[in-house]
């Protein structure tokens, strides 16, 4: 996460103090300079579509639950991912489909979860032949 990225993000989508002027964010609140939480959001899901839901198989998402920011991201953070599948279910109307229940921890380098989740998918199911 660079500072520059963390800017760029706010003043387009989160334009708020402690997320677009490094010097102005001491005096806030916060007292601090942080990236915006959406933004964290939408790191993670980049890192889920290059590397967990398959184009294959991603039908479509019906939704987030337990959306949670645990702690501040910062200029300098590098973030990855920890996934956990909760559950997988067919789909009791369509049988070429299923849900995929799965809990997404965002970890900085220091291995603290910064942001979670859960997600829930449909996805196409293997052919069983």
């Amino acid at each position: 996460m660079t500072e520059s990225a963390i800017i760029e993000f706010a003043e387009r989508y989160d334009p708020q103090t402690f997320h677009t002027d490094p010097e102005a964010a001491l005096d806030t609140p916060i007292g601090a300079f942080i990236a915006s939480g959406w933004h964290t959001a939408a790191l993670a899901m980049r890192m889920l579509v290059g590397h967990y839901i398959s184009s294959v198989a991603s039908i479509v998402s019906p939704g987030v639950d337990e959306l949670r920011w645990h702690k501040p991201v910062r200029p300098g953070d590098v973030l990855s991912m920890r996934v956990e599948v909760i559950e997988a279910r067919p789909s009791a109307s369509k049988p070429d489909r299923g849900f995929l229940r799965s809990r997404f921890d965002v970890l900085n380098q220091h291995g603290e979860v910064v942001m979670s989740m859960v997600g829930l998918n449909l996805m196409r199911k293997r052919d069983a032949g």
